[in-house]
């Protein structure tokens, strides 16, 4: 079996950590296994650079040393002992003391700091040269092996916005973009993120990239890529009002149906009316949206508009827009409604990653923005709660994918001939 560095299996522990296939521990332990796989890369790189070569490499100078293992190091912490694997170095005409290793024994609040923020803030330079700091400020790390480091988050995104997408069992997509700067001296771009609410209740993170904006475009190149890579067809997608998400959409899920966001609708609407007025409107058009089926909603929309058409036509009108897609979340399980009628989740994810831009103002670029999104939305996806899906609402939903697939084949099956009438031979001539 062919030798590695011991941060790469610990780099392998702590994927199987966030994926889920490897033993359970929860935060406590992601935070060991991130704090202990920033450590070990430290002092691989602190080893390197005293050796002047890299793993495996030859051509050693002479007096250099040669690497000759390592030994286990332990640091105390609030989430237990740390163990971690150091670097030996042998051989060398002066001997090789790491000063890493006496820096870190004192700075294990800090460390554990980093570590979680590890895939909120996609390992800020700045802050890893601060952390690895002698008495005088100077760094311990050189900056190749800082940026070693940091773009390590980029490799996990790149893995991410590859994988096979078979397995997940999509019943709810979601979608959502933000506008973010991308290009240096560019107007801002859209970023599309999509997460699924799948058939065993648990929500996963799907996908995250660029656009050049929300227009048809980039959204169906967006979808075709996540079918590409097995996407299967879900039952509902869940969307803002974007025209261009909309199209692509129906382009790209024909058999399923299209949700309308209510939080983004809420506030068109709140846009449409006076302020002493919209508290009565919107009480009418929550009851409306959140009606008990759809023939109840639509009774309920023809009575608002009967009462505020005349006096209130550009509220009424933006009520009935795209109103079956508004709508469309009442024909699932009463259970899911709530869960499904909004893409708050992106929404509130958004802002936090917003929040987090302003705390480093120099991380534009298309690289150094999807790492930062990428590290708050795959962080907070490791929290997020599923829903509970019982064996009478899996039939209510096969119910729906029967109904749907039924609608699609009517939809296009070919137009069928008239049949000619029988001639007689006496016609015929």
């Amino acid at each position: 079996m062919e030798r590695i560095p011991a941060s790469e299996r610990t780099r392998e522990k702590l994927t199987a950590v966030i994926e889920g296939s490897g033993e359970g521990g929860g935060t406590s332990k992601l935070v060991r296994l991130a704090a202990r796989l920033i450590i070990e890369e430290a002092l691989e790189s602190e080893a390197r650079d005293a050796l002047g070569r890299d793993y495996y490499a030859r051509g050693a100078a002479p007096g250099a040393g040669y690497r000759n293992g390592y030994r286990t190091g332990r640091l105390k912490s609030a989430e237990g002992a740390i163990e971690y694997s150091a670097p030996q170095i042998a051989d060398r005409v002066t001997p090789f003391r790491s000063a890493i290793r006496e820096i870190v024994r004192g700075r294990t609040a800090e460390l554990e700091a980093l570590a979680v923020e590890m895939y909120a803030r996609g390992l800020s330079t700045r802050d890893i040269e601060a952390l690895f700091a002698d008495a005088d400020g100077h760094s311990l790390l050189s900056r190749t092996a800082v940026s070693e480091i940091t773009e390590r988050l980029w490799a996990e995104y790149e893995g991410f916005a590859g994988r096979e997408l078979a397995e997940f069992e999509v019943v709810y997509l979601f979608v959502d973009g933000i506008a973010e700067r991308l290009h240096l001296g560019q107007p801002r771009e859209a970023v599309l993120a999509a997460w699924g609410l799948l058939a065993d209740g648990k929500k996963a993170l799907l996908h995250l990239a660029p656009g050049t904006k929300e227009d048809t475009a980039s959204c169906r190149e967006f979808f075709r890529d996540m079918r590409r890579r097995g996407l299967p067809d879900p039952l509902l997608v869940v969307s803002d009002g974007a025209p261009g998400i909309i199209r692509a959409i129906e382009e790209c899920f024909p058999r399923a149906l299209r949700q309308r966001c209510l939080a983004h609708k809420m506030r068109n609407l709140a846009s449409k009316l006076p302020e002493d007025v919209w508290p009565e409107f919107k009480a009418r058009a929550a009851a409306c949206y959140q009606a008990a089926s759809p023939a109840l909603a639509r009774l309920l929309r023809d009575d608002i508009r009967a009462t505020y058409g005349r006096d209130l036509p550009s509220a009424v009108a933006c009520l009935e827009d795209d109103f079956e897609a508004c709508i469309a979340h009442l024909r699932f399980p009463l259970g899911h409604r709530r869960a499904i009628r909004t893409t708050n989740l992106l929404e509130r994810l958004f802002g936090e990653e917003r929040r987090r831009t302003k705390v480093i103002p120099h991380a534009f670029g298309e690289r150094a923005v999807l790492k930062l999104m990428y590290a708050a939305l795959i962080r907070a996806a490791e929290r997020w709660r599923g829903i509970r899906i019982s064996e009478f609402e899996h039939r209510q939903l096969r119910a729906i994918r029967e109904d749907i697939d039924k609608d699609f084949t009517a939809r296009n099956a070919p137009a069928t001939t008239a049949p000619q009438p029988h001639l007689s031979s006496n016609q015929r001539t």
